[in-house]
């Protein structure tokens, strides 16, 4: 069961192409140029919610496309989802905490 389940790990890792990590690159490129130009624009107090949304967009796009998440074992993708959500309930408290000081 152990060789099998190596053989359709890697046949599914076989299927993305250099085209498609080009794509991939293209848009984390897109973004972080948007989010530079946000940075000129004053949007009050929707900055932060907006620079943390599109670093999220981008986390997400490499995990998944560069660090292959989406062909690991489903208990490592679980282990990943409770970190970040470790994460953003340490991220979420800061803010609180900040805002009503």
């Amino acid at each position: 069961m152990q060789a099998s389940d190596e053989i359709d790990r890697s046949d599914r890792s076989l299927a993305t192409t250099y085209g498609h990590y080009v794509l991939i690159w293209i848009g984390l490129v897109a973004l972080t140029t948007l989010t530079v130009a946000l940075a000129g624009i004053n949007l009050g107090r929707w900055v932060i919610l907006t620079a943390l949304s599109i670093a999220g967009i981008k986390s997400t796009m490499v995990l998944f496309h560069f660090m292959h998440l989406r062909t690991e074992d489903r208990i490592f993708r679980i282990f990943v989802l409770v970190s970040l959500l470790t994460l953003t309930i340490f991220v979420v408290l800061t803010f609180f905490d900040y805002a009503f000081r």
